[in-house]
């Protein structure tokens, strides 16, 4: 795992790398089509009380879907995932994370 001076163990190419090398299953479990990094991580801003931000797509979203997506994610993360729906952004923040997002 590589290292971020500020959080001391990830950083938005590991987090990335991470999603990639289990994005089959992340797919097939979850029905995710998409799944992407945003927010402090993806700037390089992140600190070490900051959460991984990840917004999703899914195929059939479910609340079992989503609950058991962002456990996995923290698990796999080691870390608080704040899982965001595509569908739900607000319009006025919409810009700003599709500027920085960063699929895997």
């Amino acid at each position: 795992m590589t290292s971020d001076k500020t959080t001391g163990a990830l950083d938005s190419r590991t987090i990335i790398a991470l999603l990639t090398q289990h994005g089959d299953e992340i797919r097939r479990r979850f029905t995710v089509e998409k799944i992407g990094l945003f927010g402090s991580y993806a700037r390089g801003e992140a600190h070490s009380d900051s959460d991984v931000d990840l917004l999703v797509e899914f195929e059939q979203p479910t609340f079992d879907h989503y609950m058991d997506l962002k456990f996995f994610l923290e698990d796999l993360l080691q870390i608080e995932v704040d899982l965001i729906l595509a569908d739900t952004v607000k319009p006025r923040l919409a810009p700003y994370i599709r500027r920085e997002v960063i699929y895997a």
